[in-house]
């Protein structure tokens, strides 16, 4: 992270419009950097708010989230006063029984639980040590021209307009973003949304009755169950968040008491002791499943005037736990540009755009690809094998052969490398098993022939 510019460097006026994880890491950056920024988030100080429910509650960190958060100075109150390590997949069975997939059994990386409000709370707090961040809560942006560099807000609670300019528009307002809106009207600009046919809703397992948890903590619960599924990460009150996800057609057929405790009792019976039913039912019934959107688009920036980053720039679906890390790497990425550059807008926002799109279309993917892992392949013979093979040969040529999961989750290798690499791993297989199956064909043809 690099130190405050001198006075003699001018400084840049920014407003970053979305005051959730990213655009809150990014002002603390910026700030840093010796920049003013000012922070406009359309819903009420989150420290003030209760648990929205429908939006997760604690999210998977990783080596990428971590070198940010190392960057602001915040990665050891996250990861040792409220991150809980999660060393490896616990797999449930239908009937019950349970089996681990350590994430890296190599060098036993883990990824941690942390909860979304606390992380937020805590870059909402540290910026306020700085004086050249203001933070604008209930402030809905509903106008802007990145010519001249104009935003025009409504405040929530007055309706009142209020107008302001900036040397540099940041978009980190999410996956619906405002900022993006009005770049879509530019030429050139390419967009694209997907929607899954599968959606989540999210449930509870309390604490036991002496206040500790239910289930091993020190893991990502998970029931593959083919076309659906259910996780389970730790949270801090030793409850667990269960987040339930399948297609809306299954979710639309559950429609009464019974019909959901025959379908829990068939596909998770485990769980049922662990929620309770009573709690099952209300929490099942007391909502009702959210959608999943996956958003592609480039180029992220406008000239020196605007740019869009996290799910602003590259909304993600949740099953590679890499939304929030790929958001951060973001954050991290922009800053050594701005060193690089020596703070040249202009050169700074084409580098990021032209360069971050291929890393953020591959994460897209490889989230979409994950799904499928978890919810079905886990359960294959075939999967076990490959991740066995994979392991071994991590283990055997460490700088050579890295695991798709590791590179992803435990590397800042760009998105894109990591599937390069694990492409050209593919070819490597298929050719040795290729190479392994004619050696044996020739070994028995000419067993054969000595003994014809």
């Amino acid at each position: 992270m690099s130190n405050q510019l001198g006075d003699a460097k001018k400084k840049l006026n920014v407003a970053i419009v979305g005051g959730g994880l990213v655009g809150s890491l990014e002002a603390l950056y910026l700030a840093k950097r010796g920049h003013r920024v000012s922070l406009y988030e359309y819903r009420d100080d989150i420290r003030n708010t209760p648990l929205a429910r429908g939006r997760s509650i604690n999210l998977a960190l990783s080596i990428r989230g971590r070198r940010a958060l190392k960057d602001v100075g915040l990665e050891d109150l996250m990861i040792n006063q409220h991150g809980i390590p999660m060393r490896a997949r616990m797999i449930h069975r239908p009937d019950g029984t349970t089996y681990a997939m350590p994430y890296d059994p190599r060098t036993n990386q883990c990824i941690y639980s942390v909860g979304r409000n606390y992380l937020n709370s805590i870059l909402l707090k540290e910026s306020e040590n700085l004086d050249n961040v203001e933070r604008y809560f209930n402030h809905k942006l509903v106008k802007s021209n990145f010519k001249d560099g104009s935003l025009t807000f409504m405040k929530m609670d007055t309706k009142e307009s209020l107008q302001v300019n900036a040397d540099l528009i940041i978009g980190a307002d999410g996956a619906f973003s405002t900022v993006r809106k009005e770049m879509m009207k530019q030429p050139l600009f390419n967009f694209s949304q997907q929607y899954i046919e599968h959606g989540y809703l999210e449930l509870c397992i309390p604490a036991d009755k002496d206040g500790g948890f239910q289930m091993p903590p020190n893991y990502l619960h998970i029931w593959p169950r083919g076309n659906f599924m259910m996780i389970a990460l730790p949270n801090q009150d030793c409850s667990w968040t269960v987040t339930l996800f399948m297609p809306f057609k299954n979710f639309k057929e559950i429609n009464s008491e019974g019909k959901l405790l025959d379908f829990f009792k068939k596909y998770f019976q485990d769980s049922i002791p662990l929620i309770g039913e009573k709690k099952l039912i209300e929490d099942f019934f007391g909502g009702s499943p959210s959608a999943l959107v996956a958003v592609k688009c480039r180029p992220y920036h406008v000239c020196d005037k605007a740019l869009l980053i996290g799910d602003a720039a590259h909304a993600v679906v949740p099953f590679y736990g890499q939304g929030m890390n790929a958001g951060f790497e973001d954050c991290t990425v922009l800053d050594n540009l701005f060193q690089k550059y020596d703070d040249d807008v202009a050169s700074v926002l084409e580098e990021f755009s032209n360069a971050r799109w291929r890393d953020a279309f591959a994460v897209s993917d490889l989230a979409m690809y994950n799904y499928i892992e978890m919810r079905d392949l886990v359960n294959r013979p075939s999967y076990r094998l490959r991740k066995s093979v994979d392991d071994f040969l991590y283990w055997l040529l460490p700088d050579i052969w890295v695991p798709l999961y590791n590179s992803v989750t435990f590397s800042t290798m760009p998105y894109d490398q990591c599937v390069r690499n694990r492409q050209w791993q593919n070819k490597v297989l298929a050719i040795s098993i290729l190479c392994l199956g004619m050696f044996l064909f020739i070994i028995l043809f000419y067993y054969r022939r000595s003994y014809a």
